[in-house]
């Protein structure tokens, strides 16, 4: 096996025993993405340079053997471009942002910079994470690394196609509406969103500041464990997270057992759009569960139907909030900000800026929700998705009075191709149908691969995804049941053989 192909686990093995150095690893990524980023384009901005001498300083640790039991020190990643990286480009896919250089790392960063990390660059996304294909990234379109011709999922789809296509061990993404978990499942990867709170969002580029979740990418369920310990916990600077102790998850994952687990199926995921071959797979997933010792049990969450609609009036709401900050004065070209300084207004700035400023989806989405919170409207919209999201989050609890995990579908269907939405946006709002009202409620979940399929349209076979569901916090039992069922199963070892 290549070095850029192991797991954290192995790699941290190896550096320890010193079979190879984490220079070695930076050079096998480097090595990889200037083979395949040319046809999968996953990266907007490299850092060859940072890569190279964050992996000679732990080298360096490595060597003295201060690390600890630091399982992330002189691992090469990548990292969505809407977390702040200081001193480096962050644009979040827009153009609008293509010569900010932020000024501080975003909490998240700082842990994970203490913890070894070796950052390779920032990887590309639909603007201002707005999408589930990455075909919205104002920059280019990022590809499957399983079939190039069709889409790796959004919003964090070059966190997704880079851990595919083995050009990094990992990458740190956002979940605000299913943004890690529908491309873990279109890549065939692991994709954690932790508890709303569990992780600080200070440093984000905030799309929806009430469901926006850094998560996790990785190549097992393990490793996601890994990283998820060193980037939870309580942040002064974000009010919202929590002071709840950070398990150690990869730990308590070996004694983790499945026996009278009670698993809730809802009756509500396992709908007529759900493709058979998603569904057939996802089943054949619980009973596999059910075969080492769970529980299985039939439950109901009646207002799952809502959750679409309401995510995508509270969203925009939330979203032309906090674009209003990219007024083409703090942020964006100096140029753009030039020749509109005589602009009559700031619409001029945001929609005139010659090609450079929003790109039709963030603008879709500052317009939508603008109407919805404007007078005479809030009530009718905003106010009414506020209480279905409080009736969707009433049903989680109901549930988890019956049984401890969740298990759905991540997606109705496998990796659909480029542009087959383009000109169908409720298709591709659909896309979250299964995703936004675990986000919604603010909950803890993770896709893990559980077969594969052909789509109707193509020959090459896609990854499908199971979204497992935990109560608040309960990162550990999420983890846990993802892991006995990785285990047992041969799924998440097939890799991309396109390269």
């Amino acid at each position: 096996m290549k070095l850029n192909e192991l797991t954290i686990i192995e790699a941290n093995r190896g550096l320890r025993k010193k079979e190879f150095s984490s220079v070695e690893l930076a050079k096998a990524c480097l090595d990889r993405i200037k083979k395949t980023d040319s046809e999968i384009k996953s990266f907007i901005t490299l850092t060859p340079d940072l890569a190279i001498r964050q992996a000679e300083e732990a080298d360096k640790k490595i060597a003295s053997q201060k690390n600890g039991n630091n399982f992330l020190l002189g691992i090469p990643c990548s990292i969505k471009d809407v977390i702040l990286t200081k001193n480096i480009l962050t644009t979040a896919a827009s153009k609008i942002l293509n010569n900010y250089i932020p000024p501080y790392d975003a909490t998240l960063i700082t842990k994970l910079k203490k913890a070894g990390m070796v950052m390779l660059g920032k990887v590309n996304c639909d603007a201002f994470a707005h999408g589930s294909s990455t075909e919205n990234s104002d920059f280019f379109t990022t590809h499957n690394p399983w079939d190039l011709e069709r889409a790796p999922g959004g919003s964090s789809g070059g966190s997704a196609s880079s851990v595919a296509a083995s050009q990094c061990f990992y990458s740190i993404g956002t979940d605000t509406g299913g943004s890690i978990r529908q491309p873990a499942a279109f890549c065939g990867m692991v994709g954690l969103k932790p508890t709303y709170g569990r992780v600080s969002r200070y440093g984000l580029v905030s799309m929806t500041s009430s469901t926006d979740c850094p998560s996790v990418m990785a190549k097992n369920v393990k490793d996601a464990a890994i990283i998820l310990k060193e980037m939870a916990g309580k942040d002064e600077r974000d009010s919202t997270t929590s002071d709840k102790k950070v398990d150690d998850y990869a730990d308590l994952l070996d004694s983790y057992n499945v026996n009278g687990v009670k698993i809730g199926a809802p009756k509500e995921y396992f709908i007529k759009e759900l493709n058979n071959d998603v569904g057939d797979s996802v089943k054949n997933a619980i009973k596999k569960l059910e075969e080492l010792g769970a529980e299985i049990i039939d439950i109901s969450l009646p207002h799952t139907k809502y959750a679409v609609p309401a995510y995508y009036i509270i969203t925009p709401s939330e979203v032309s909030s906090n674009l209003s900050r990219f007024d083409g004065i703090r942020f964006g070209y100096s140029e753009a900000r030039e020749k509109n300084s005589k602009a009559k207004n700031l619409l001029d700035i945001y929609f005139k800026s010659k090609g450079k400023g929003f790109g039709s989806e963030a603008k879709r989405r500052i317009m939508l929700g603008t109407y919805a919170l404007s007078s005479g409207y809030y009530d009718a919209y905003y106010l009414q998705a506020q209480k279905v999201r409080t009736l969707i989050k009433k049903d989680f609890e109901n549930a988890f009075q019956k049984v401890d995990i969740i298990i759905t579908p991540t997606s109705p269907t496998v990796a659909f191709k480029i542009g087959e939405h383009s000109d169908n946006l409720l298709e591709m709002y659909l896309e979250d149908i299964f995703l936004s009202a675990v986000s919604l409620a603010g909950l803890p979940a993770v896709s893990v691969p559980c077969g594969f399929a052909k789509p109707k349209n193509g020959d090459k076979e896609m990854p499908i995804g199971m979204q497992i569901i935990g109560k608040p916090f309960d990162e550990k039992s999420v983890l846990g049941i993802a892991n006995v069922y990785e285990r047992n199963t041969g799924w998440s070892k097939r890799k991309p053989g396109i390269f």
